[in-house]
């Protein structure tokens, strides 16, 4: 429990202005991690350290017909029309009696009526639920003072009997528990009701550590969410641990709200261990205006600090057999934003690759050994730093040939940055240039005149553009070095997808069989290779993107299962056809 009161702990400063949308008219797409106008926090920590952005443990939820979106420690709260621009409401939910916390911290949020609720973690009986009928208007009063449950990571789930209940864990020895509240007075009713916890003897992807070997510290079960389906009930949580790239999670599924549950043999069933930005935790399950399921997690950053974290949505949903899956297939490449009813077993990904994967950079100028290239090798812990925040420092990138230029994502990283908390006035500034020799270059996008912060700006552009060389310059930091950890640029390349892989062989060990060990030859015409993994050969929900090599560890499996594999290589032209399905018993 000390580790999830450690996320909370940060001394937030200042209140925010309302940020203002950052779309272009538009607007199809979007890209993981969400551009949010993340707040800083200096949690204490042994590593790196130093001021940093970070939010995590989010819910979404639909109210009035726009979305709301709390998380963890932001003085406040977001609302949007359209998923993808998003207003900041300033608020700060606490009392002046509450000193150890500085704001909400994985909040619970949930829709009763016409009303929209909030209740914020806490392990004593000190806390308001608090409620709204206007929370654009920033309107809030108290339901009951204070709630009678001392609750981490609280989840609320109203029935579609009217009966409300109550869920919540964060421990590495404690399971999660849940209890009926009386919807109307918001008292507890009979005693707490342990749910389940975690069984890494069974389940490899629960073991704790960035490789699964429970190194140091046992696994870490939290963040309940109840999703209710076709007369089930869905209990998903987070494990193992918020700073690992397996931080997913897990269902388990029962008739009765408050059980007996089952694990899901899909297990995790959101899950993104590769890629740019990795991480689908501890997050929430929720239908868009068209009925759509998506879902909200975490996302993993421990750089500055080892809770310095985002957000990511993926496309979700139940499959005809109800089983429980988040698409994270390519979860941090451009993907269609809603726009009507989708079936999201089909994927929402653009078809827009990355075009610059390692290829060749020019910089201004480096900061020590922030390497020009840590900027295009898709790893979100790595950046490139300049010297300085100066107007005019630059970093330029070379797509080998000329592309067909469709969107341009940049990843700013916190370098010596001076903030704490949510400041008024922050805002990032630059322009963007192309050209097809590195030499002439004409103007892209011109964000000199932006007032917003962006951190994970996403630029789709009007109009596809062809060319070689793409330049970020900059005009204005709101605060630290210019420095970016991902300038990705997306497209269609000149050239041919690559050819299918070839020799594929999946070794899954007699003494341990959650783990196994995957290689293949390597592809000459490839950056890249999704490896598609699930419980059946038309059940393949879990992928994991693997850059520069031909071999990764698996080691996420229930050790009684059958698992199926197939592989795909990518480049920047697009992508090959799947080996063959392969049982690994």
């Amino acid at each position: 429990m000390f580790r999830t009161l450690l996320f909370c702990l940060a001394l937030l400063l200042s209140l925010p202005m309302e940020a203002q949308p950052t779309g272009s008219p538009g607007q199809r797409t979007y890209c993981n991690p969400l551009n949010l106008d993340y707040g800083y926090t200096p949690i204490p920590n042994f590593a790196e350290g130093g001021k940093h952005r970070a939010t995590a443990d989010p819910v979404i939820t639909l109210y009035k017909g726009d979305y709301y979106l709390f998380s963890t420690n932001q003085w406040g709260y977001w609302w949007s029309k359209d998923l993808y621009n998003w207003k900041f409401v300033s608020r700060s939910f606490l009392k002046p009696h509450h000193k150890v916390y500085d704001d909400l911290c994985a909040p619970a949020v949930w829709v009763q009526g016409d009303t929209l609720l909030v209740f914020g973690s806490t392990h004593e009986k000190n806390f308001p639920i608090w409620m709204s009928t206007n929370p654009k208007a920033n309107e809030w009063k108290e339901a009951v003072e204070p709630f009678q449950i001392g609750a981490w990571d609280p989840a609320f789930f109203l029935d579609d009997d009217g009966k409300l209940y109550l869920y919540w864990g964060s421990s590495n020895e404690f399971p999660l528990y849940g209890q009926q509240i009386n919807r109307k007075t918001f008292q507890p009713i009979g005693q707490p009701k342990e749910m389940f916890g975690l069984n890494d003897k069974q389940f490899g992807w629960q073991r704790f550590g960035e490789y699964l070997d429970n190194t140091f510290l046992n696994p870490f079960m939290e963040g309940a969410w109840m999703t209710k389906h076709n007369g089930k009930y869905y209990l998903q949580y987070g494990a193992p641990g918020t700073e690992f790239s397996g931080y997913a999670d897990g269902v388990q599924v029962s008739d009765k709200p408050l059980g007996p549950f089952t694990p899901q043999p899909h297990n995790p069933f959101a899950y993104k261990p590769g890629g740019f930005a990795r991480g689908a935790g501890h997050g929430n399950t929720f239908q868009d205006t068209w009925g759509n399921w998506w879902h909200l997690s975490t996302m993993v950053v421990s750089v500055k600090n080892n809770f310095e974290r985002r957000l990511g949505l993926w496309p979700a949903g139940f499959d005809q057999d109800g089983v429980l899956y988040a698409n994270t297939v390519f979860g941090d490449y451009p993907h269609y934003l809603p726009n009507g009813p989708e079936d999201h077993l089909k994927s929402r990904f653009t078809g827009w690759m990355l075009l610059n994967y390692q290829k060749p950079v020019q910089v201004s100028s480096t900061l020590g050994g922030y390497l020009p290239n840590y900027a295009v090798d898709e790893n979100i812990k790595t950046y490139w730093s300049a010297a300085s925040a100066n107007k005019g420092e630059f970093i330029q990138t070379d797509l080998g040939s000329q592309c067909t230029v469709r969107a341009i994502q940049l990843n700013y990283a916190d370098q010596d940055a001076e903030f704490l908390g949510k400041q008024q006035g922050t805002y990032h500034q630059y322009r963007l240039w192309h050209s097809d020799n590195g030499k002439k270059w004409k103007l892209l996008v011109d964000k000199s005149q932006n007032k917003t912060d962006v951190p994970h700006d996403y630029i789709e552009l009007p109009e596809p553009v062809k060319t070689r060389y793409i330049k970020l310059e900059n005009v204005h930091m709101p605060t630290g070095k210019f420095a970016i950890s991902g300038l990705r640029v997306f497209g269609q390349g000149s050239g041919s997808p690559p050819v299918a892989v070839k020799g594929l062989v999946v070794l899954r060990t007699e003494t341990d069989k959650r783990s196994a060990w995957l290689k293949w030859v390597a592809s000459n015409d490839a950056y890249a290779y999704n490896i598609y993994t699930g419980i059946a050969p038309d059940k393949l929900y879990n992928c994991i993107m693997v850059h520069g090599q031909n071999e990764y560890y698996f080691k996420g499996m229930d050790k009684d299962r059958p698992y199926y594999f197939t592989i795909e290589a990518i480049n920047e032209n697009g992508v090959s056809a799947r080996t063959p399905v392969m049982e690994s018993k």
